[in-house]
């Protein structure tokens, strides 16, 4: 679990909440918690896993200074119709996806994390 609180803490930036034996929360809405396996499981793309996503106002900028950090990337930076979208893993091998959603009117409220299924 070490190197996923780095990774959070370290790569992305994320602000520890708590830390104790038994979890690490990070600030932010949703608040993610990260829980050590007591047991020996299968490898994350074995038992499907998860996919995290983050809205960022300057996809360009993140992705390079994650590649400045030897950050893998499972999708690089592509221009999608919502918007800007690429995919990193995290040391566990965890897909986070990472969106800059086009502009929209003044009028038009912000579309929150849809969910962007990895390519």
């Amino acid at each position: 679990m070490k190197k996923s609180v780095e990774f959070f803490r370290d790569t992305l930036g994320m602000k520890l909440k708590q830390e104790s034996p038994e979890s690490v929360e990070f600030l932010g809405s949703p608040v993610i918690a990260l829980h050590p396996v007591k047991t020996k499981r299968k490898s994350s793309k074995e038992r499907g896993g998860i996919l995290v996503g983050f809205n960022v106002s300057d996809l360009d900028a993140v992705c390079n200074e994650l590649a400045k950090k030897k950050v893998k990337f499972h999708k690089e930076l592509v221009a999608e119709t919502f918007g800007k979208h690429a995919i990193i893993e995290d040391p566990d091998g965890y897909l986070i996806s990472l969106a800059e959603m086009k502009p929209t009117d003044e009028f038009t409220q912000i579309p929150y994390y849809h969910g962007f299924v990895p390519a």
